[in-house]
């Protein structure tokens, strides 16, 4: 009898971790609506078309930027709303820039452009694995671009040469007549439809990686910020597709 009852006590011994176990292995998909808040950093590279650019530079006697696109830099965050389950709304910025110099005897040609939008997010989130969430979302604002041209016929300048030929206007007779900076301008509304894979290391770090489309609409140009500028090609534009990078602390 005594033997039967050890045998009976160890059984259940051995049991209880089972009926312990509070969710079956492998873990379900929570069902739970997502919450938190997060910011960060947020690098991308941009697949911009600068074709047309180059043909004009190109053109013009001075070297092309790369084609090959550039990379963005930024930073961004957002918050849960609890009106809409699993919805977060937020911010975001970026910029990048490309540049390229040519010297053709003693005139010098340098090129700068310069890509920059930001606006407010809204992300629609799926918990597609633990700790491994999906976002589908958008962002609805503005940026533009920046073509800066230089050029640089050589030779020393002087504090006094500046001054002479800005009081008279005689740029020429003080030899600066070649020398020259011009910054033509384009502002666009701008929207980003991206998708983004999502994983949290821990309960505040978290990273990212995606793609986006960056669509630049409605363009206004200007030049040296006070002339309006026309007649400017429709592909002189930053859009262009994006892979999209982040790293984000905060709460999951």
């Amino acid at each position: 009898m005594k033997t039967r009852l050890y045998v009976l006590g160890l059984l259940m011994t051995l049991a209880l971790p089972l009926f312990g176990q509070e969710e079956p292995i492998p873990p379900k998909r929570t069902k739970m609506a997502k919450v938190g808040l997060f910011g960060g950093m947020m690098p991308g590279y941009l697949f911009a078309d600068m074709k047309p650019i180059n043909d004009y530079l190109r053109g013009a006697g001075a070297a092309p930027v790369g084609e090959n696109g550039m990379f963005m830099y930024g930073g961004g965050g957002a918050i849960y709303i609890m009106l809409l389950p699993n919805v977060r709304v937020g911010g975001m910025g970026m910029s990048g820039s490309l540049s390229s110099s040519q010297l053709s005897g003693n005139v010098r040609r340098d090129a700068d452009v310069h890509v920059g939008f930001g606006g407010v997010t809204v992300d629609y989130v799926v918990n597609v694995a633990p700790r491994l969430d999906l976002a589908i979302g958008t962002m609805i604002g503005g940026g533009g671009m920046d073509l800066t041209l230089r050029q640089d016929v050589g030779g020393n300048k002087t504090w006094m040469q500046e001054w002479s030929s800005f009081g008279t206007g005689d740029y020429e007779t003080a030899g600066q007549v070649n020398n020259i900076e011009r910054v033509l301008s384009g502002s666009f509304y701008v929207l980003v439809p991206s998708v983004n894979l999502e994983y949290a290391f821990t309960g505040w770090l978290g990273a990212r990686l995606g793609v986006s489309y960056v669509a630049m609409i409605s363009p206004s140009w200007s030049l040296d910020g006070t002339h309006d500028l026309l007649g400017v090609p429709s592909a002189i534009t930053g859009r262009g597709f994006m892979i999209n990078a982040g790293l984000f602390l905060g709460t999951y």
